[in-house]
C-alpha cells in the first residue's frame, strides 16, 4: 500500500513538472507567432507601398531577422532598421546578378 502511494505521489509531481515546462514553451511559441504575424503584415504593407511584388520568402527572412535582432537588442526600432537594410541589400545584390 505504501509503495503504491509513493508511486502515485511521484507520478503526480512529474506531471506537474512536465506541465509547467509545456506551458512555458507554449507561451513562447504563441508569442513568437504573434510577433511574426505582425511582422509579416508590416513587411507586406511596406512592399506594396514601395510598389514591389510581395514575396513570402523575403517576408519570412526579414521577420526571422527582426525576431533574432529584437531578442538580442530589445529595441524594436534598431531591429527594424537593421533588417530593413539587410533585406534591401540582398534585393539589390540579386538584381545585379
Amino acid at each position: 500500500m505504501k509503495a503504491s502511494k509513493y508511486k502515485f505521489f511521484i507520478f503526480v509531481n512529474l506531471m506537474i513538472i512536465f506541465n509547467s515546462f509545456n506551458n512555458y514553451y507554449l507561451a513562447q511559441t504563441q508569442q513568437n507567432s504573434i510577433i511574426k504575424l505582425f511582422c509579416l503584415q508590416s513587411v507586406r504593407k511596406e512592399m506594396l507601398k514601395a510598389e514591389m511584388i510581395y514575396s513570402e520568402e523575403i517576408a519570412n527572412k526579414t521577420c526571422e531577422c527582426y525576431y533574432e535582432e529584437f531578442t538580442q537588442t530589445a529595441s524594436h526600432q534598431e531591429a527594424k532598421t537593421k533588417c530593413k537594410l539587410e533585406t534591401k541589400e540582398n534585393l539589390n545584390l540579386n538584381r545585379k546578378i
